[in-house]
């Protein structure tokens, strides 16, 4: 169904983007790059996770070939005006479920695409309300689920999000990392 004159480069170690490109069907490679994810502070929502997507992409220039599409991705918990990005330890990820406990973050991903005559970024806002967990609960999922790899430190798909999820509003696999039906409906479109 997609476009077979593009080959499609995937720019991510994320298993759960992996898995959702497979699942689309999309022929891919995986290439990987270590980006120091660095952004000015005056950046906000949004902006910091297309500054961040176009920064992933902009490290491949000069090597992406005639008919290659290179995918790119950032994805943040936006939550009080501030970013929450991966937890650096127990206590960082703790600290930001039981700051989210019973209310409504925002989880953003933009998605750059780069060929070698244009770079362009999608983005998608998702709204998720936390029913109030109790420590005991977030201490457990914590234990078992190690989120130090995921923004916000939770995975909506697992435990956590199973017991703990009171609404969400918008695109459930951009949650999971990945606005599926954005990024399939731009790579039909090519």
């Amino acid at each position: 169904m997609l476009n077979k004159n593009y080959k499609i480069i995937l720019a991510s170690g994320s298993p759960r983007r992996q898995q959702f490109l497979k699942e689309l069907a999309v022929d891919f490679e995986i290439r990987l790059k270590e980006i120091e994810e660095i952004y000015p502070e005056n950046l906000q929502g949004v902006e910091i996770t297309n500054f961040l997507a176009i920064l992933k992409a902009n490290a491949f220039e000069g090597e992406i070939a005639d008919n290659e599409i290179l995918i790119t991705s950032d994805t943040i918990v936006w939550f009080e005006n501030k970013a929450l990005g991966k937890p650096t330890d127990y206590e960082d990820a703790f600290q930001m479920l039981q700051s989210m406990s019973g209310k409504t973050h925002e989880v953003i991903t933009s998605v750059c695409f780069k060929t070698i005559q244009k770079t362009e970024t999608i983005f998608e806002v998702t709204k998720v309300t936390f029913n109030p967990l109790t420590d005991e609960a977030i201490r457990y999922y914590i234990d078992h689920y190690k989120p130090f790899d995921k923004a916000g430190a939770y995975g909506i798909q697992e435990w956590i999000g199973l017991i703990g999820i009171a609404k969400i509003e918008g695109s459930y696999t951009n949650v999971v990392g990945l606005p599926t039906d954005k990024v399939y409906t731009y790579l039909l479109n090519l």
